[in-house]
């Protein structure tokens, strides 16, 4: 036990880790599958909008005569 676990553990850190171990073999016993990570959205859904730049935009209304 003590050959895999390096010598400068603390009794709390040996304590949590086997806590969590046993949680562990109960969670799997109780067939609990983990939960994956949930992924993030974007914060601005990207727009499929066709946009000319404003020079362009300028350009075309002049050719229209618009402006």
């Amino acid at each position: 036990m003590a050959d895999d676990q390096s010598s400068n553990d603390s009794a709390l850190e040996r304590a949590a880790r086997t806590v969590g171990s046993a949680a562990g073999k109960v969670a799997n016993l109780a067939g609990v599958e983990p939960v994956s990570p949930v992924k993030k959205r974007e914060k601005f859904p990207k727009q499929n909008k066709v946009r000319l730049p404003r020079r362009m935009k300028k350009a075309q209304k002049k050719v229209d005569g618009k402006l």
